[in-house]
């Protein structure tokens, strides 16, 4: 008799490892024996789905249809006959002193003729009208990261006229941002991002009240940050802020508005943890530094991050409005390429060191450690050379270069005489390398470089060093002429 078909669906972050594909059938009984399978087939995924135990990594969800397997059988759930298995994973992405809230404007009641005017399409709607727009006026809400998801919710939540807008940023327009931060104009470049949106958001609704906080957020600032407002937004593009915004909105009581892209996918949800899970019950634990790459690795459709962050906009103002049914226990996913959205039922976990029965996490730690980036940085140390260094090795012969990038990259500028062998590859082409050569790895910018440096000394070659900074360093101290991306 044969066993079940069932189809698996391959997130994008995962694909370069099953030959690109989106989905492919397995037979199996369950969803062990397909994941048993997949990884049979495509042996390199394994380190990406499982544990040295065998069991399924924590930052790896799995759901047969639209059902959490943590919540039925975990791997041994079984499956039927026309079953989709979908895989989950976690997606990302000198501190300035806090900027300590200043006193709310003073309410005012009723809406004046120009407020009339302005917000008319929401007062003949009948879940808003002007009740609702008069919450929205007194209400409050605070953006954390004003970049791809940022530019859209900074738009949208002040044209729709909520009365304070706080926005948590520290960096600068660059040139590689406008083709998705449309906040953003040529004019802005090497402006404080804060400055340029300010600007911009106060000249599209002068009736908002924007607060700025040029800092990056910490553990030290984050509690007296988010405190004083009714909803946080996260638009962060990396996985200790991420934790640190669902840790703090857990401890402050706060809804957590959650949307995270990649390539041509995303994801979005509400943690409330008063109603609902919140973001450490979908997944407990970071995935190791490096191994997700982020939008400046991987790349990111530029209309994604306005399609991702108006849908978090929207659950924004439904919560603040207090009407719709909020994302709360559920996961909305969107492709893209596929025009589809797909939507999971996440549930709370009674285990969650945040948010469970008996929290563990009872105030912000340490989230660059939690999350291993200390652990990082000792490893490139440890096994890293200079660009300058590798530069003068290289041209003495005395040194490849092994070039880990994806091809698209390397069409836009490449070292001359270097081996191209993308990071999904080298598992499958480690055969190709010499363990008696002196072997230089170069990425962007050195992340995923010292991920294979790692794994080609693990397999025993102990010639073998990551590039510090990359292409990018390499362009900017010994070849000015190549192009920077």
């Amino acid at each position: 008799m044969s066993k079940p078909r069932v189809t698996i669906r391959i997130p994008t972050p995962l694909r370069p490892y099953v030959d690109d594909r989106d989905s492919l059938d397995l037979e199996g009984e369950t969803v062990q024996e397909l994941l048993d399978g997949l990884v049979d087939r495509y042996g390199p995924l394994k380190r990406y789905l499982m544990g040295d135990d065998g069991k399924l990594r924590n930052f790896v969800n799995v759901y047969v249809n639209d059902q959490d397997i943590r919540y039925l059988e975990q791997e041994n759930t079984a499956v039927d006959e026309g079953d989709t298995v979908i895989i989950v994973p976690s997606v990302a992405g000198g501190a300035f002193p806090h900027v300590t809230l200043g006193p709310r404007p003073p309410v005012r009641e009723g809406l004046t003729q120009e407020e009339i005017k302005r917000y008319s399409r929401h007062l003949i709607l009948p879940e808003v009208g002007l009740e609702g727009q008069e919450k929205l006026r007194r209400s409050s809400a605070l953006i954390v990261g004003m970049g791809g998801l940022g530019a859209p919710l900074g738009m949208y939540l002040t044209a729709a006229g909520v009365g304070r807008l706080g926005l948590v940023d520290f960096d600068v327009v660059e040139e590689s941002n406008l083709q998705r931060q449309v906040l953003f104009d040529t004019k802005d470049l090497a402006r404080p991002k804060l400055r340029a949106a300010q600007d911009r958001l106060e000249g599209l609704n002068p009736g908002v009240q924007v607060e700025t906080h040029e800092a990056r957020l910490t553990s030290d600032n984050a509690l007296d940050i988010l405190t004083d407002y009714d909803v946080v937004i996260d638009g962060t593009d990396n996985f200790p802020t991420r934790y640190l915004v669902n840790d703090a909105s857990v401890l402050l009581g706060k809804p957590n508005v959650y949307g995270s892209i990649f390539r041509f996918e995303g994801q979005v949800s509400v943690f409330d943890a008063a109603q609902g899970p919140c973001y450490r019950c979908l997944y407990p634990e970071p995935p190791p530094p490096g191994l997700v790459p982020s939008c400046a690795e991987g790349g990111v459709l530029g209309v994604l991050p306005g399609v991702v962050g108006s849908l978090q906009a929207v659950e924004a103002l439904k919560v603040l409005l207090g009407k719709g049914d909020a994302l709360v226990g559920r996961l909305l996913l969107f492709d893209a390429m596929k025009m589809r959205f797909r939507e999971l039922k996440l549930r709370k976990d009674p285990g969650c060191m945040v948010c469970g029965e008996d929290p563990t996490v009872t105030e912000l730690i340490d989230y660059e450690a939690f999350c291993g980036l200390g652990e990082e940085d000792a490893l490139d140390s440890a096994f890293q050379i200079d660009v300058t260094e590798a530069a003068a090795m290289i041209e003495k012969g005395d040194a490849m270069l092994l070039d880990v990038r994806e091809p698209m990259e390397w069409q836009i500028v490449h070292i001359d005489g270097a081996k191209l062998m993308p990071v999904g590859e080298v598992p499958y082409k480690v055969g190709d390398l010499s363990t008696a050569d002196n072997i230089i790895v170069q990425c962007h910018t050195g992340t995923r470089s010292a991920h294979i440096t790692q794994f080609l000394r693990d397999l025993g070659f102990q010639r073998v060093w990551n590039m510090a900074g990359g292409i990018d360093a390499w362009a900017a101290q010994v070849d000015p002429t190549l192009t920077r991306y």
